[in-house]
């Protein structure tokens, strides 16, 4: 396949500032693939990233900016066996070492040697040889690019609801109705639990209620009072479990507020650095309640939602709200935190 020489890729260099930069196409060296972007989807984590200018984790500016793809292979370096010109992937955004003591117990996401990628809003990306033998994977033939985008994002829920130890019976809340909100709506109501959606918009509680949610309920801006959420006499004293996926620390109390006796609280939204909340130490301890967190994902958990994404059941589409070309990312960003879209599908060659 004929290569252009050069390439847009968009870099983030600071708090709201991003810049499309042409740059050479790169080549793949040993180990390592060249994908054709076919889509790229944006998302909660971008759109904080954004307002903040980086990640502790993941990225430091200047950088080539988005996570969450699907392409093509259009160029294997010497030593690729697994993978050919014309594979359809998807790529996720880390790569464990393998060898670590976490990696040892299927702890991948806590890696100490966590290698991640970026640079997703691009017509191409170079994959390095750690993720092409840890965290590459086929996109099914009749799963559209954009759908097989959203696999990053589901992949953190599913692990997400790994960590919740859920037995089958649960009621469950989840505060925010975000991409990841709702993909915890989906995936947990696929499950057969009664799901609640707690959020301020209406129009995420509709789709909320398209994914699976038996109730859906509106809640002031910033974190709402616990007893508007007990929607009937079967949560007088509480949920089984409540979904955090906001990352605002206000919401994270109402959270912790919610919850029953016995009960379970993750709280997945990431908050700031140095982010502190209060917690009730006596009811926390006399009544039994799990508090737990979950970061990322892990390469079983991807592998898992691309099984999740092929199911036609699962209406993955609910989420994608617009289609925009690559030169306007930040107007899709903004239209992100305007609440005017949930996730939207970046085209690189429009």
């Amino acid at each position: 396949m004929s290569l252009p020489n050069t390439h847009r890729v968009v870099y983030l260099l600071g708090p709201e500032e991003v810049e499309m930069r042409v740059d050479p196409v790169p080549r793949p060296g040993a180990g390592e693939l060249l994908v054709r972007i076919g889509a790229a989807t944006t998302c909660g984590t971008d759109v904080k990233v954004f307002r903040r200018g980086g990640h502790p984790r993941m990225l430091r500016v200047p950088t080539p900016f988005g996570h969450e793809l699907a392409g093509t292979v259009v160029e294997c370096g010497s030593g690729v066996a697994a993978w050919s010109e014309g594979d359809r992937v998807v790529v996720a955004n880390s790569a464990p070492c393998g060898e670590c003591t976490y990696c040892r117990r299927a702890r991948e996401n806590l890696c100490t040697d966590l290698h991640y990628l970026n640079g997703a809003f691009a017509e191409y990306i170079l994959v390095p040889a750690r993720f092409v033998e840890k965290n590459t994977h086929r996109l099914p033939d009749d799963v559209e690019l954009s759908i097989g985008a959203l696999a990053e994002p589901l992949a953190c829920v599913l692990h997400g609801a790994d960590v919740c130890d859920l037995r089958g019976d649960e009621e469950i809340l989840i505060y925010g109705g975000g991409p990841i909100g709702l993909l915890f709506v989906g995936v947990l109501a696929s499950r057969g639990h009664r799901v609640v959606l707690a959020d301020p918009n209406e129009s995420r509680l509709r789709a909320g209620s398209q994914l699976g949610a038996a109730v859906g309920v509106k809640i002031e801006r910033g974190g709402g009072q616990a007893e508007r959420v007990l929607v009937d006499s079967s949560q007088s004293d509480g949920f089984d479990v409540v979904v955090e996926a906001t990352g605002v620390p206000a919401v994270w109390v109402d959270a912790l507020d919610s919850v029953r006796a016995g009960g379970t609280v993750n709280w997945f939204g990431g908050c700031p650095p140095g982010t502190t909340v209060p917690v009730d130490t006596h009811r926390v301890h006399y009544s039994e309640i799990t508090l737990r967190a979950a970061y990322h994902h892990r390469p079983a958990t991807f592998t898992a939602a691309l099984e999740v994404l092929a199911n036609s059941d699962f209406d993955a589409g609910v989420l994608l709200s617009a289609e925009r070309p690559l030169v306007e990312l930040e107007e899709a960003l903004r239209s992100m935190m305007r609440k005017e879209a949930l996730k939207v599908v970046i085209q690189p060659r429009s």
